[in-house]
């Protein structure tokens, strides 16, 4: 049963709540999903998103206009400049969207978490993310995603990622779910292989977008036996609906909290704050949907994160910045004279009994074009490494511009060559291979074309792009091999060590040119379907993509 709270118990003894007075990333109370709610771990009290939104200069989902970002934790002197800015507004978590995982975020998450301040973040970057018109799960991304997960796993004060934001904007983007449910499928093994806090979450953040429904019950639904492996911890949802005065009824908020009433895990306003059709800028935002959301909302929506904090061409942000100063805009003071005023309705675990179950998947349609199993395969680097090194015809051109028309000619010679990279979100068609990087999959229908041509010398060369080797089975490899098959179609285990370890290591690296440069995306799709083959390739840093159709 819900019960109201006191504003000064919510808002001015926050420590109280969290149960400690100086908080460390390494004391703070952890927090837990439990049914449509997240809690405390140390007391049971509900926990309630007011969250902003962190990240400079920063565009989703890269484009070729802005690949690069800056790390938002990585610079302690940063995060003190602006934690006592974020109190003001009562903040308790923030949203981060790139994180680099080699640098070391000690300084920031402590200083975080002595202001009783949580973080969610996104596993991708702007280069290295799941592509909405050119979707793949691969090496590159699992090992940026996993390398992500190893740099923010031990802060308590993390409750979880994304593992993608607003990948479906369109309605014939809807294949690239299967790509990030399978991304939502490894990240929740591996941090169970690795054996980091069960508390750590992994959702997706929609856009508000025509599919929004089929979207939220793919991604909560567990197909076959499979249980949750497969399914989101946490809901994100970035809405925009509410602008100006508006209201429960034209914004639609209504029909959200209904729609969303039985959904089994916690939903919340991964992003929202309007800034049309305001009469004196965007910098007026009068955040009356707060009473709304932390109001009568709270039963089923688990509180917000406003969008954001910095001023950007966007207009957007909250605040200005000038070196170490600080210069709250007019909606800073808005958002807080609102949060000051909510006094929202709770629960505590110990009276709550979570009865809601996953939800049917949706059904192949006109209108939804990714099945909810089978989903991409697990992405193995091993396997990729293993495979490639058995071969007797390699890939040693490092140019990937040249890579396209080889896999058109190789492809259309016969299409059985190519069975081991197919991927097919619609019928659920994958092959053994379909998540291992474009370099590593050449090499494979390469040789395949080599060995239907009775090993030919000419047969692998392709004006230089490839040659041929000593196969080798190095150590830990055989049984690997066994599973994908001698046709590469085969299902592999999911990889047990680090995603980012080196070859020896339990977890090698791909051979790809992409393991060697992080920060560039050559995310590959190929549609299998008769003779049809979309083949898409990453030139540059600026992820200029090559597409050649047969």
């Amino acid at each position: 049963m819900k019960a109201p709270h006191s504003l000064p118990y919510l808002w001015c003894a926050a420590a109280a709540v969290s149960g400690a007075s100086a908080q460390s990333w390494n004391t703070i109370p952890e927090i837990e999903i439990f049914g449509q709610h997240f809690f405390y771990s140390n007391n049971g009290s509900q926990f309630l998103l007011r969250g902003v939104a962190y990240q400079q200069n920063y565009s989703p989902n890269g484009t070729a206009e802005n690949t690069t970002y800056t790390d938002p934790l990585a610079d302690g002197a940063l995060c003190a400049r602006d934690i006592p800015y974020l109190k003001q507004i009562f903040t308790n978590v923030l949203r981060v969207y790139a994180i680099d995982p080699t640098k070391n975020h000690d300084d920031c998450m402590e200083q975080l978490a002595s202001a009783d301040i949580y973080l969610i973040a996104d596993l991708g970057e702007p280069s290295v993310s799941i592509q909405s018109d050119d979707p793949s799960w691969d090496v590159s991304l699992y090992q940026r995603y996993t390398g992500v997960i190893d740099s923010l796993s031990k802060y308590k004060n993390v409750i979880g990622f994304f593992a993608g934001n607003e990948n479906v904007s369109r309605a014939n983007q809807t294949a690239a779910a299967a790509y990030v449910k399978a991304a939502v499928r490894d990240s929740k093994g591996y941090i169970a292989s690795q054996n980091y806090r069960s508390t750590l979450g992994v959702g997706y953040a929609t856009a508000d977008v025509p599919t929004r429904n089929d979207l939220a019950h793919y991604f909560a639904c567990e197909p076959g036996n499979q249980g949750n492996l497969t399914a989101i911890d946490f809901w994100g949802y970035n809405v925009y609906s509410w602008c100006g005065d508006s209201n429960y009824q034209t914004s639609s908020y209504g029909e959200r909290v209904e729609f969303f009433s039985d959904f089994p895990v916690p939903v919340f306003f991964a992003e929202y704050g309007c800034i049309e059709g305001l009469a004196d800028g965007p910098t007026s935002r009068p955040f009356t949907e707060v009473e709304v959301l932390y109001g009568n909302m709270t039963e089923v929506f688990s509180g917000g994160i406003v969008y954001e904090w910095f001023m950007g061409e966007n207009d957007y942000g909250l605040v200005s910045i000038d070196g170490s100063s600080v210069s709250p805009y007019p909606d800073f003071t808005s958002l807080r004279n609102q949060l000051q005023s909510i006094s929202p309705s709770t629960t505590t675990k110990a009276n709550y009994n979570p009865s809601n179950t996953a939800p049917a998947c949706p059904s192949v349609a006109s209108s939804w074009e990714a099945v909810a199993t089978p989903l991409p395969p697990s992405v193995n680097p091993q396997l990729c490494a293993c495979a490639v090194a058995n071969l007797e015809c390699n890939v040693k051109s490092t140019d990937a511009e040249a890579y396209g028309s080889v896999f058109n000619f190789i492809c259309g010679a016969d299409s059985k060559f190519c069975d081991a990279i197919t991927h097919n979100a619609t019928t659920g068609t994958y092959g053994g291979l379909s998540g291992c990087d474009p370099k590593d999959q050449l090499a494979w229908v390469a040789n395949e074309y080599y060995l239907g041509n009775k090993k030919s010398a000419s047969a692998c060369d392709f004006s230089g792009v490839a040659t041929t080797q000593a196969a080798s089975t190095a150590s830990g490899c055989q049984s690997l091999l066994q599973a994908l098959g001698t046709d590469g179609t085969g299902t592999v285990a999911s990889p047990t060590g680090k995603g980012t370890a080196a070859v020896g290591t339990g977890g090698p690296a791909s051979s790809s040119s992409k393991a060697a440069a992080p920060s560039v995306s050559t995310p590959a799709f190929f549609e299998h379907g008769g003779l049809v083959f979309a083949v898409y390739v990453g030139l540059t840093v600026a992820s200029v993509v090559g597409m050649i159709a047969l």
